[in-house]
Protein backbone atom coordinates (compact mmCIF):
# COMPACT_ATOMS: atom_id res chain seq x y z
CA UNK A 1 0.00 0.00 0.00
CA UNK A 2 1.30 3.42 -0.91
CA UNK A 3 2.08 5.79 1.95
CA UNK A 4 2.56 9.46 1.27
CA UNK A 5 3.66 10.21 4.80
CA UNK A 6 4.74 8.20 7.82
CA UNK A 7 2.19 10.05 9.93
CA UNK A 8 4.54 9.84 12.86
CA UNK A 9 7.79 11.76 12.96
CA UNK A 10 10.73 10.79 15.17
CA UNK A 11 11.99 13.87 16.93
CA UNK A 12 14.70 15.83 15.14
CA UNK A 13 14.81 13.50 12.15
CA UNK A 14 14.04 14.26 8.52
CA UNK A 15 10.37 14.57 7.78
CA UNK A 16 8.32 12.98 5.01
CA UNK A 17 9.06 13.87 1.36
CA UNK A 18 7.49 17.00 -0.03
CA UNK A 19 3.98 16.84 -1.39
CA UNK A 20 2.08 19.85 -2.62
CA UNK A 21 -0.72 21.16 -0.36
CA UNK A 22 -3.41 23.79 -0.12
CA UNK A 23 -3.52 27.37 0.91
CA UNK A 24 -3.34 27.98 4.57
CA UNK A 25 -4.90 29.63 7.40
CA UNK A 26 -9.04 28.16 15.02
CA UNK A 27 -10.87 30.62 18.92
CA UNK A 28 -11.54 29.73 22.42
CA UNK A 29 -12.56 26.22 23.17
CA UNK A 30 -16.05 26.87 21.78
CA UNK A 31 -19.20 24.83 22.16
CA UNK A 32 -18.87 21.12 22.62
CA UNK A 33 -21.64 18.82 21.47
CA UNK A 34 -19.70 15.66 22.30
CA UNK A 35 -20.32 16.25 26.00
CA UNK A 36 -23.63 15.42 27.69
CA UNK A 37 -26.32 18.07 28.03
CA UNK A 38 -25.80 20.58 30.80
CA UNK A 39 -28.94 19.24 32.49
CA UNK A 40 -27.57 15.71 32.64
CA UNK A 41 -26.82 15.16 36.33
CA UNK A 42 -25.96 11.47 36.09
CA UNK A 43 -22.68 10.64 37.84
CA UNK A 44 -19.54 10.55 35.75
CA UNK A 45 -18.16 7.10 34.99
CA UNK A 46 -14.80 6.26 36.58
CA UNK A 47 -11.69 7.09 34.56
CA UNK A 48 -9.96 4.26 32.70
CA UNK A 49 -7.19 2.38 34.50
CA UNK A 50 -3.60 3.18 33.44
CA UNK A 51 -2.16 1.03 30.65
CA UNK A 52 1.28 0.12 29.33
CA UNK A 53 0.05 -0.75 25.84
CA UNK A 54 -2.72 0.65 23.68
CA UNK A 55 -5.88 -1.31 22.97
CA UNK A 56 -8.40 -1.13 20.15
CA UNK A 57 -11.75 0.39 21.11
CA UNK A 58 -14.99 1.57 19.54
CA UNK A 59 -13.51 5.03 19.03
CA UNK A 60 -14.62 8.62 19.50
CA UNK A 61 -17.10 10.04 17.03
CA UNK A 62 -15.01 13.23 16.92
CA UNK A 63 -11.67 11.49 16.26
CA UNK A 64 -10.67 10.09 12.90
CA UNK A 65 -8.12 10.06 10.12
CA UNK A 66 -6.71 12.37 7.50
CA UNK A 67 -6.95 10.90 4.00
CA UNK A 68 -4.96 11.83 0.90
CA UNK A 69 -6.38 12.28 -2.59
CA UNK A 70 -6.27 8.50 -3.08
CA UNK A 71 -8.23 7.88 0.11
CA UNK A 72 -5.20 6.59 2.00
CA UNK A 73 -4.97 7.22 5.76
CA UNK A 74 -1.74 8.99 6.72
CA UNK A 75 -2.40 10.77 10.04
CA UNK A 76 -4.95 11.10 12.85
CA UNK A 77 -6.96 14.18 13.85
CA UNK A 78 -9.95 15.24 15.97
CA UNK A 79 -12.69 17.85 16.04
CA UNK A 80 -12.07 20.81 18.33
CA UNK A 81 -14.95 22.70 19.92
CA UNK A 82 -15.31 25.99 18.02
CA UNK A 83 -18.01 28.63 17.44
CA UNK A 84 -18.69 27.56 13.85
CA UNK A 85 -18.05 23.88 14.49
CA UNK A 86 -15.63 23.38 11.61
CA UNK A 87 -12.14 23.04 13.16
CA UNK A 88 -9.94 19.98 13.65
CA UNK A 89 -6.51 19.60 15.26
CA UNK A 90 -3.58 17.51 14.04
CA UNK A 91 0.23 17.67 13.87
CA UNK A 92 1.97 20.24 11.68
CA UNK A 93 4.18 17.59 10.11
CA UNK A 94 1.04 15.87 8.83
CA UNK A 95 0.02 18.79 6.63
CA UNK A 96 3.07 20.93 5.82
CA UNK A 97 6.56 19.85 4.75
CA UNK A 98 9.37 21.29 2.67
CA UNK A 99 7.53 24.47 1.91
CA UNK A 100 4.29 22.86 0.75
CA UNK A 101 0.84 22.36 2.18
CA UNK A 102 -0.66 19.00 1.41
CA UNK A 103 -3.49 19.17 -1.13
CA UNK A 104 -6.82 17.39 -1.40
CA UNK A 105 -6.94 16.36 2.24
CA UNK A 106 -10.15 15.04 3.77
CA UNK A 107 -11.06 14.17 7.36
CA UNK A 108 -13.05 11.01 8.13
CA UNK A 109 -14.33 10.96 11.73
CA UNK A 110 -14.92 7.56 13.35
CA UNK A 111 -13.16 5.88 10.42
CA UNK A 112 -12.72 2.10 10.54
CA UNK A 113 -12.63 -1.05 8.43
CA UNK A 114 -10.12 -2.82 6.19
CA UNK A 115 -9.01 -1.52 2.82
CA UNK A 116 -10.66 1.76 1.93
CA UNK A 117 -12.47 1.66 5.27
CA UNK A 118 -15.83 3.11 6.20
CA UNK A 119 -16.59 6.71 7.10
CA UNK A 120 -19.97 6.64 8.89
CA UNK A 121 -20.02 10.42 9.31
CA UNK A 122 -18.69 11.24 5.87
CA UNK A 123 -15.46 12.66 4.51
CA UNK A 124 -14.98 16.36 5.09
CA UNK A 125 -12.86 18.51 2.80
CA UNK A 126 -10.13 20.65 4.33
CA UNK A 127 -10.55 24.29 3.32
CA UNK A 128 -7.66 25.97 5.14
CA UNK A 129 -4.65 25.01 7.25
CA UNK A 130 -3.01 26.99 10.05
CA UNK A 131 0.63 26.17 10.81
CA UNK A 132 3.09 28.28 12.81
CA UNK A 133 5.55 30.37 10.77
CA UNK A 134 8.46 28.68 12.53
CA UNK A 135 7.31 25.33 11.25
CA UNK A 136 6.94 26.67 7.73
CA UNK A 137 10.46 28.10 7.91
CA UNK A 138 11.89 24.90 9.41
CA UNK A 139 13.34 27.02 12.21
CA UNK A 140 15.61 25.51 14.83
CA UNK A 141 12.77 25.50 17.35
CA UNK A 142 10.14 24.21 14.92
CA UNK A 143 9.63 21.04 16.97
CA UNK A 144 8.04 23.22 19.66
CA UNK A 145 5.18 24.16 17.31
CA UNK A 146 4.34 20.78 15.75
CA UNK A 147 0.58 21.30 15.77
CA UNK A 148 -1.91 22.54 13.21
CA UNK A 149 -5.55 23.59 13.07
CA UNK A 150 -7.59 22.88 9.95
CA UNK A 151 -10.85 24.43 8.82
CA UNK A 152 -13.33 22.10 7.11
CA UNK A 153 -15.95 22.75 4.47
CA UNK A 154 -19.59 22.13 5.42
CA UNK A 155 -21.32 19.10 3.94
CA UNK A 156 -23.82 19.15 1.09
CA UNK A 157 -26.62 20.00 3.55
CA UNK A 158 -24.71 22.97 4.97
CA UNK A 159 -23.91 21.24 8.26
CA UNK A 160 -20.53 21.52 9.96
CA UNK A 161 -18.65 18.53 11.28
CA UNK A 162 -19.17 19.44 14.93
CA UNK A 163 -22.93 19.44 14.35
CA UNK A 164 -22.66 15.74 13.50
CA UNK A 165 -19.93 14.30 15.73
CA UNK A 166 -19.34 16.85 18.49
CA UNK A 167 -16.06 18.47 19.44
CA UNK A 168 -13.67 18.51 22.38
CA UNK A 169 -12.86 21.72 24.31
CA UNK A 170 -9.22 22.76 24.44
CA UNK A 171 -7.16 23.34 27.58
CA UNK A 172 -4.61 26.01 26.64
CA UNK A 173 -2.88 25.93 30.05
CA UNK A 174 -2.44 22.22 30.79
CA UNK A 175 0.01 21.26 33.53
CA UNK A 176 3.34 19.70 32.45
CA UNK A 177 2.42 16.23 33.73
CA UNK A 178 -0.76 14.31 34.41
CA UNK A 179 -2.96 11.48 33.27
CA UNK A 180 -4.13 11.46 29.67
CA UNK A 181 -5.95 9.21 27.23
CA UNK A 182 -4.34 9.25 23.80
CA UNK A 183 -6.23 8.15 20.69
CA UNK A 184 -4.87 7.35 17.25
CA UNK A 185 -5.10 5.23 14.13
CA UNK A 186 -1.99 3.14 13.35
CA UNK A 187 -1.49 2.45 9.65
CA UNK A 188 -2.74 -0.84 8.16
CA UNK A 189 0.69 -2.49 8.38
CA UNK A 190 0.04 -2.73 12.11
CA UNK A 191 -3.72 -2.22 12.04
CA UNK A 192 -5.29 -3.93 8.98
CA UNK A 193 -8.83 -3.25 10.18
CA UNK A 194 -8.10 0.47 10.66
CA UNK A 195 -9.43 0.36 14.21
CA UNK A 196 -8.78 3.28 16.56
CA UNK A 197 -6.59 2.62 19.58
CA UNK A 198 -6.43 4.33 22.95
CA UNK A 199 -4.05 4.35 25.88
CA UNK A 200 -4.59 5.90 29.30
CA UNK A 201 -1.36 6.62 31.11
CA UNK A 202 0.58 9.26 33.03
CA UNK A 203 2.72 11.81 31.25
CA UNK A 204 5.92 13.52 32.25
CA UNK A 205 7.75 16.53 30.84
CA UNK A 206 9.82 15.63 27.80
CA UNK A 207 13.44 16.26 28.85
CA UNK A 208 14.47 16.83 25.24
CA UNK A 209 11.93 19.46 24.24
CA UNK A 210 10.62 22.33 26.35
CA UNK A 211 6.85 22.59 26.49
CA UNK A 212 6.32 18.96 25.50
CA UNK A 213 5.14 15.93 27.42
CA UNK A 214 5.85 12.26 26.79
CA UNK A 215 4.17 8.98 27.56
CA UNK A 216 5.34 5.38 27.56
CA UNK A 217 2.69 3.19 25.94
CA UNK A 218 3.24 0.75 23.10
CA UNK A 219 1.20 0.49 19.93
CA UNK A 220 1.49 4.03 18.56
CA UNK A 221 2.87 3.25 15.13
CA UNK A 222 2.94 5.35 11.97
CA UNK A 223 -0.42 6.95 11.32
CA UNK A 224 -1.09 7.96 14.93
CA UNK A 225 0.47 11.42 14.57
CA UNK A 226 -2.04 14.18 15.15
CA UNK A 227 -4.23 12.05 17.41
CA UNK A 228 -5.73 13.79 20.46
CA UNK A 229 -4.25 13.81 23.99
CA UNK A 230 -7.22 14.07 26.35
CA UNK A 231 -7.07 15.10 30.01
CA UNK A 232 -10.02 14.11 32.18
CA UNK A 233 -11.25 11.47 29.74
CA UNK A 234 -13.88 9.10 31.17
CA UNK A 235 -15.52 7.51 28.13
CA UNK A 236 -16.54 8.53 24.59
CA UNK A 237 -19.43 10.60 25.97
CA UNK A 238 -17.11 12.34 28.45
CA UNK A 239 -13.92 12.98 26.44
CA UNK A 240 -12.43 15.58 28.76
CA UNK A 241 -10.18 18.34 27.40
CA UNK A 242 -7.73 18.40 24.51
CA UNK A 243 -4.21 19.36 25.67
CA UNK A 244 -2.21 18.51 22.55
CA UNK A 245 -1.74 16.05 19.69
CA UNK A 246 0.77 13.29 19.03
CA UNK A 247 3.74 14.97 17.40
CA UNK A 248 6.73 12.69 17.86
CA UNK A 249 8.29 9.61 19.33
CA UNK A 250 11.33 7.48 18.62
CA UNK A 251 9.49 4.14 18.83
CA UNK A 252 5.90 2.91 19.01
CA UNK A 253 6.32 2.79 22.81
CA UNK A 254 7.31 6.43 23.36
CA UNK A 255 5.13 9.28 22.14
CA UNK A 256 5.33 13.02 22.67
CA UNK A 257 3.00 15.99 22.35
CA UNK A 258 3.60 19.72 22.42
CA UNK A 259 1.22 21.12 25.04
CA UNK A 260 -1.23 23.61 23.58
CA UNK A 261 -0.50 27.14 24.75
CA UNK A 262 -1.20 30.76 23.85
CA UNK A 263 0.67 30.38 20.58
CA UNK A 264 -1.43 27.36 19.60
CA UNK A 265 -4.53 29.33 20.50
CA UNK A 266 -3.62 32.07 18.04
CA UNK A 267 -3.55 29.51 15.25
CA UNK A 268 -6.85 28.07 16.47
CA UNK A 269 -8.40 31.55 16.45
CA UNK A 270 -7.40 32.00 12.82
CA UNK A 271 -8.85 28.66 11.81
CA UNK A 272 -12.08 29.33 13.72
CA UNK A 273 -12.63 32.57 11.80
CA UNK A 274 -12.42 30.93 8.38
Amino acid sequence: MKWIAPGRRPKRLLRWPAIALLAATTACGGPVSAAPDAGDESPLPPPPAPQSSATAFAGLSSAGVLLDKDGQHFCSASVVGSPKGNVIATAAHCVFEYGSYMENVTFAPSFSGPGAGKAPYGRWKVRAIQVDARWRADAEDSDTVDYAFLTLEPDAKGRNVQDIVGGTPVDWTAVPAGRVTVVGYPNPDHNPDNRPIACTTDTEPDPELAGSVRMDCSGFWDGTSGGPWLAGYRDPKHPGRLIGVTSGGDTDSVSTAVRFNANARRLYDKAAKQ
